[in-house]
């Protein structure tokens, strides 16, 4: 997919403070925030969701395609994690798990509250490929487009057949085909009618809501014609009656297209890619943390209220210059930032090791994903990274479940790279990114008392594993961040994973 990223314009420091609003995310209302359990397999999504997940406050996963995907073997013989976004029909069958496991897998993370938004890809099948076999054993003729395992024939795609070259040109982003994608024609009732069963078949059977796919390469109305017939939510799952679906669309903007997320956002949310090229710059150093004081609109991002805000996903961790895992210092600081932030929807990614941009997930010589181990810190194994399980990021969920429907205050800056900022009375966060040690006396808005600093360590015993702070009766605290730690940040708030 297209990427392209602007150059930061200056900006003038006026404070910007957004409410939270998780609850259009149909989430329980003491929990927040999506992880990306890419490739991860149903029956290992249900047993996170109940071990780690819901005990940790997440709110929701989003899960890899549920749809048959075409078979792709990469020359080496081995498997590719893209063949998952090359649809050969509607079944539930993928190497994540067929439709009982994936029942077992919604029933049981609605059961502790955790919520499943599927991934649903529906504005394409798949490019050419020698191989003709997918993972629920459907087969398709690509050059005459015919999908039997839907069935789609020639006259459901757009025609002529044409390339998405040039994205100033709406109308052939649209109906052109992406990386040489079959790309669907929504406009025909027959391929609305398909793609609204596929997504009732997954209501139904228990998710909250779903990321949509290359959402920009389809028309609007289209999709709103498509969204408009979509079920309630299942009562059986433990949602209210009544209940719509949650929708986030994958409409990539870095400025200066044709198609803005705008177009989208009256359908549902849209996904905020210039949050994570942003956020990239301040925490590699490159732009100074100050300027974060009216993050959010005031940096011409998408309006809170229809924005997913995330740092990387599985398209940018391989195809774009982002923070990820592998700079893991100022990316556990940049998640940290738009948790304790109120703008938008946050979704966290959680990834497996890769050296090349096309590998697939770990897996065995049968090409059977291999399930994360689970080590003594909890962190994961069998080639898996899990960044949700790494303190400093899951420490920073519980932080955002505390200071829920607080607006930022007490701003601090240095003028340049250390800044600090509360959320109203309930949370207190702190960057040093100035290259010297952080040496202040600041206003935390907090109550009084003495807290266990969530980045350093955890809250034992009734002590601190990590930094303790003391906070006096009027709100002020002694704030020591040196500039070589392990961390570029420090959190505290009112919550029990903190407060003393």
């Amino acid at each position: 997919m297209q990427l392209r990223i602007n150059t930061l314009l200056l900006i003038l420091p006026i404070v910007v403070v957004y409410a939270d609003h998780h609850s259009r995310t149909n989430q329980k209302p003491d929990m927040s925030t999506i992880v990306h359990l890419f490739e991860w397999k149903w029956d290992d999504i249900a047993e996170e969701c109940e071990r780690f997940l819901a005990p940790h406050g997440f709110g929701g996963v989003q899960i890899s395609p549920p749809s048959e995907n075409l078979i792709i073997h990469l020359p080496d013989g081995s498997r590719t994690w893209y063949e998952r976004y090359q649809v050969m029909s509607y079944k539930l069958k993928t190497r994540s798990g067929d439709e009982s496991q994936f029942l077992n897998m919604t029933r049981r993370c609605n059961n502790v509250g955790v919520r499943i938004y599927a991934d649903v890809v529906v504005n394409h099948m798949t490019g050419d490929s020698p191989s003709n076999i997918g993972t629920g054993g459907s087969t398709a003729d690509f050059k005459n487009y015919h999908y039997p395992g839907v069935p789609y024939h020639r006259e459901h795609f757009h025609q002529p057949y044409c390339s998405v070259d040039n994205y100033n040109n709406a109308t052939e982003v649209r109906d052109c085909q992406l990386v040489g994608l079959k790309d669907l024609n929504q406009t025909t009732g027959h391929v609305r009618t398909e793609i609204v069963e596929y997504f009732n078949v997954l209501i139904d059977s228990g998710v909250a809501g779903f990321r949509v796919d290359a959402a920009k390469h389809m028309w609007p109305n289209d999709l709103k014609k498509i969204y408009q017939k979509l079920n309630n939510l299942n009562t059986n799952f433990g949602f209210a009656p009544n209940t719509r679906p949650y929708i986030y669309q994958e409409v990539i903007y870095y400025g200066n297209e044709a198609i803005k997320p705008s177009e989208y956002s009256s359908l549902g949310d849209v996904t905020e890619f210039r949050v994570g090229s942003e956020l990239k710059a301040v925490f590699r150093g490159k732009n100074a943390l100050k300027w974060l004081v009216n993050w959010g609109e005031g940096w011409g991002l998408s309006p809170s209220e229809t924005a997913l805000s995330f740092i990387d996903n599985h398209d940018t961790q391989r195809s774009s210059d982002v923070l990820t895992y592998k700079e893991a210092r100022a990316y556990k600081a940049a998640i940290a930032f738009i948790l304790a932030q109120p703008y938008g929807i946050p979704r966290i990614m959680s990834s497996y090791f890769f050296d090349k941009s096309d590998q697939g997930p770990p897996n065995d010589r049968k090409e059977n994903i291999i399930s994360p181990s689970i080590n003594h810190n909890d962190t994961c194994g069998n080639g898996w990274v899990c960044e949700h399980r790494w303190r400093q990021i899951y420490q920073m969920v519980a932080f955002r479940n505390a200071v829920k429907n607080e607006t930022v205050q007490n701003w601090w800056d240095n003028g340049n790279n250390q800044i600090a900022f509360s959320r109203g009375s309930r949370g207190f966060i702190v960057f040093n990114l100035e290259g010297s040690d952080l040496n202040q006396r600041l206003q935390t808005g907090l109550p009084p008392g003495e807290y266990c600093d969530i980045i350093s360590g955890k809250r034992m015993n009734g002590s601190c594993s990590g930094v303790k702070i003391t906070i006096d009766d009027h709100g002020h605290a002694n704030i020591v961040k040196k500039a070589n730690g392990e961390d570029i940040h420090l959190a505290i708030h009112v919550g029990k994973e903190s407060k003393l």
